[in-house]
Parts: structure tokens; C-alpha cells; sequence
């Protein structure tokens, strides 16, 4: 459930609840990769994710083929990024 994608504001959606959510400046990370899962959540003036690893999207299928069941995701930007992903997985 934490895992999070770019959008093009240069902000991240969450994947299940799609809060947007920036990288907290504490973290290491020093660009913005195209996907991320993060462990913590921390809500101040802004939300903000911490303790984050960058992650290919086809990790998420393939570790958490159970969680990811994209039937009961909402229609939205993160179901349809993850559409393409797991097509691109089953050629």
C-alpha cells in the first residue's frame, strides 16, 4: 500500500488512496524517480513520505501479486499506469 508514482506537477500519488505526497528533505534521495515505496507518512504543512527506496513498478506484481488486484482499485491515473505495467509483463 505504500507505494507512490510521479505525476507531472512533480508531485507523487499514492497508488491506493491517491493522497498527493512530496519527498520529505530529509531524505536521501536526490532526484525524483518514477516510482517509490515509502514507510512512513508525515503530515505538516504538506504530506510528505519518508524513509523511501526507489522501485521498478514491476516489483509491486511481481512481490505483491495478491495486494496489487487491480479489480479493486478505482478508476484512476495510478489503476491505468499500472494497466500498462502488468500488460507489459504479461507479453
Amino acid at each position: 500500500m505504500q507505494a507512490a508514482h510521479l505525476e507531472r506537477g512533480g508531485h507523487y500519488l499514492t497508488l491506493k488512496d491517491e493522497q498527493v505526497v512530496m519527498i520529505h528533505p530529509s531524505t536521501v534521495i536526490d532526484n525524483k524517480p518514477q516510482w517509490i515505496m515509502y514507510n512512513e507518512f508525515v503530515l505538516t504543512s504538506r504530506n510528505y513520505v519518508r524513509t523511501v527506496t526507489v522501485i521498478k513498478p514491476e516489483w509491486l506484481f511481481e512481490v505483491g501479486k495478491d495486494y496489487f488486484d487491480l479489480a479493486e482499485f478505482k478508476n484512476s491515473d495510478s489503476k491505468k499506469k499500472l494497466e500498462r505495467i502488468l500488460e507489459k509483463l504479461q507479453k
